[in-house]
Order: C-alpha cells, then structure tokens, then sequence
C-alpha cells in the first residue's frame, strides 16, 4: 500500500514538474521575444520582469515536492556515513519529520499573506496591475502541495521503519553517498 501511494506521488509531481519545465520554456521565450523587439527598436511586450518573478516563484514552491521525491535536496552526510543502518535509519527519520515541520510550518505561516491580499484586493505596482492573489494563490498552492507531499513521505518512511523495511526507507528518503559505492 505504502509503495503504491509513493509511486502514486511520484507520478503526480513528475507531471508537475513537466507542467512546471514548460512553464519555465514559455517564460524564456517572452524574454528573448521581449529582449529582441526592444533591441530592434520595436518597442516591449511589457511585464517580462513581473511575470518572470511570478513564474519562478511558482516553480520554486511546486518543484520542492518533485526534489523531495527525486531525493536531490542537499543533505550533508559527514555524519550519518560513520553510523550502521540503524543510525543512517534514524538520521533519515529525523531529517525528514524536521522537514515536514518546517514546510508545514512555511504553508501555514503563507496563508495569512494570500488572505491579506485576497482581503484587499491588491494589485501589483507595475503597468500590468495584476491581481496579486493569482501568483500569490499558485505560489501558496505549491507550498501545500509541498507540505502534503513530505507529510505522506514521512509517513511512508514511518510505515517502512515499522514494517522493518530498512532498503525501502532508504530508497525512499535515504541520501545516496559520493563516497560509499
């Protein structure tokens, strides 16, 4: 069960970081576009900078679930190399509840800025006057999809400590050694 809601999550934040990639492509594309007409005199597009901000800060909260499933965070494991399996284990715990609490922590403390804005009705200071609670909903979007996504890691990664399934802990939240083979 656990292995099938992991591949299940794995799945879906593959497709958003697909989602996300070409997001990033089209934002390029507006740029250079943007850049060109105005070095042939042409004029701008206008708002390459804003929406670029807009675009990274989506792809920042929504592609920290995808590195957290891919395990590509950084963690330092100067450390946990000099312990057995049992320590790695607990070290791998321990790093991943203290995650969940912190991105917990960060979607919760994201809501009242959303609803701030939400409550003002406040726009962005540029020519293009966005409604600031449409990036400021998908960067909050993120984060939760974020925090829901290391919540059922942990969780998995608690089920396979408790089902003493030490090699699938390790796939699933383990850091893969430079050093060690």
């Amino acid at each position: 069960m656990a292995d099938h809601i992991l591949g299940a999550l794995r799945r879906a934040n593959r497709a958003v970081a697909l989602i996300l990639g070409l997001a990033l492509i089209l934002t390029v594309a507006f740029i250079l576009t943007d850049v060109a007409l105005r070095g042939l005199g042409l004029g701008s597009l206008g708002g390459s900078d804003e929406l670029s901000g807009y675009v990274m800060a989506a792809v920042a909260s929504w592609g920290l679930a995808f590195a957290l499933l891919e395990r590509a965070h950084v963690r330092i494991d100067v450390v946990r190399l000099k312990l057995g399996d049992t320590g790695r284990a607990a070290m791998d715990i321990l790093a991943m509840i203290v995650t969940n609490g912190v991105v917990l922590l960060i979607a919760f403390q994201c809501w009242p800025v959303l609803q701030k804005t939400i409550e003002r009705g406040s726009r962005a200071n540029t020519p293009l006057e966005t409604p600031l609670w449409i990036p400021q909903g998908i960067w909050f979007a993120g984060w939760l999809w974020f925090a829901l996504s290391a919540t059922v890691v942990t969780l998995v990664a608690l089920s396979f400590l408790i089902a003493g399934r030490r090699a699938a802990l390790d796939d699933t939240i383990g850091i893969g050694s430079e050093v060690e083979p």
